[in-house]
Formats: C-alpha cells, structure tokens, sequence
C-alpha cells in the first residue's frame, strides 16, 4: 500500500494540537535540544573519530604485522590505545598516524631498545616466564623470542605495508 503524505488540514491539526500542549508550559533549552536531536548526527557516526582513527589503526595492525607470540603486536597495540596526541592530528588518515609512531621506533636505536624490553616484559607476563633481555654488546639469549633486530625487521616490513598502503 503506498504511503501518504499528511494533507493541510491534517498538519494544522497536529500544529493545533502541539500549541495547546505547550500553552501551559515554558520552553526550555530541553525542549529545543529534543526537537532538533533528530537532526544532530544526520550523516555522522556516533563513534568519535579518535575511536574510528584507533581501531583502523588497531584493525591494519592485526592484518599486516605476523607475530605468533603476540607480545609485539599487543604492546604496538596499547602504545597506539595511548597515543591520543598522534591519533588526533590524522583523523582523515589513520595509517599516518601508525607511520608517526613507527618512525622514532626505527629511527632511534634508544627508542627500539627501549620498547624491545617492553616487548620482552609482555611476553614474559604473557608466557609466565622470565623475559630475556638484550644487553648492549652481548649477544642475545638463544631463546630470545624478540631481539632489537627481529624487531626492527617486524616494524620496517609493517612501516613498509603502511606506504603501500597510504600511495
């Protein structure tokens, strides 16, 4: 059955109606919000952007970066959760983003030593066991799951996939 549009006569009636309800009472600021509500995120997600921008993040990680004990994406993933600053200045584009938190990764051996140990610490919380960390000129432990260059390679190869991505 095709659906039909209210006549005049039918619109000036509930124009009637809604006059008479509101005669008693005042307008509020309540009463305006819940009138033009309806309209308010018309063409908008109700997920902020910051959220959207962290789970595409999140979403490409776990698509491109391969880490079978999962220390490494997990703490990729929680610096990305924290990072509110970076994830804010690329709303249009998520994958700039994990390309700004990479770089310092790769391009400050202090940087990659420092989160190869948080990367070991997780594991070893992960695993319940006791992480190997690897100490300026030593070679590292033989079942060390996550060495400094191991992890280089993991975050170039990603970095690589997210300029793929973004051209």
């Amino acid at each position: 059955m095709p659906s039909q549009s209210p006549s005049d006569s039918e619109l000036e009636a509930d124009q009637a109606i809604e006059r008479e309800i509101r005669q008693g009472r005042k307008y509020s600021l309540a009463d305006a919000i819940s009138q033009e509500g309806g309209d308010f995120l018309k063409g908008e997600s109700p997920i902020p952007k910051l959220v959207q921008v962290k789970s595409a993040i999140k979403h490409f990680i776990n698509l491109h970066l391969s880490d079978a004990a999962g220390a490494l994406q997990a703490t990729l993933l929680t610096a990305v959760q924290s990072d509110d600053v970076i994830c804010s200045r690329h709303f249009a584009t998520p994958l700039q983003a994990l390309a700004e938190m990479l770089q310092p990764l790769l391009a400050h051996d202090v940087q990659l030593r420092e989160f190869v140990r948080q990367v070991d610490m997780r594991w070893g919380q992960m695993y319940d066991e006791r992480p190997h960390f690897e100490r300026p000129g030593h070679p590292p432990h033989p079942d060390d799951e996550y060495t400094i260059e191991s992890v280089r390679s993991q975050l170039q190869a990603l970095m690589t996939a997210v300029q793929q991505h973004s051209s």
